[in-house]
């Protein structure tokens, strides 16, 4: 099954969005590639350190959703020209530059995922 390169996904970061949040920490994704939809998510990873499906969300038709809760019917959707912001729920990041890796499982890809490395914004 043909997959998508890492260094072509990478263009979905906004690069310098990396923030420190009230409730934990989070990014942001445009889509400049082309519509298209995930039916699964991966495990988000920060510096290695793999999350759990639970804490990791984006916000999608008036509704948080969490990364275990994509399905077939409830799909990750990333339309054309559009921005989604990545939720991390827990404690902020610390200064200085993280790696954040992200990967979904999509309908005639298969799983595909990609990494950046940034700076907390602020920080």
């Amino acid at each position: 099954m043909p997959g998508v390169p890492a260094f072509i996904l990478r263009r979905l970061y906004v690069k310098g969005s990396l923030r420190n949040t009230d409730s934990g920490w989070s990014f942001t994704l445009k889509n400049s590639l082309g519509s298209g939809y995930a039916k699964g998510m991966q495990p988000l990873k920060i510096d290695e350190h793999e999350l759990p499906m639970t804490v990791a969300s984006f916000h999608q038709d008036g509704e948080d959703i969490t990364f275990d809760r994509v399905t077939d019917e409830t799909t990750f959707g990333l339309k054309m020209n559009r921005s989604i912001d990545i939720s991390v729920a827990g404690l902020p990041l610390s200064p200085g530059a993280h790696k954040v890796w992200m990967g979904f499982i999509v309908p005639g890809f298969g799983k595909i995922g990609f990494d950046f490395t940034d700076e907390v914004a602020g920080a």
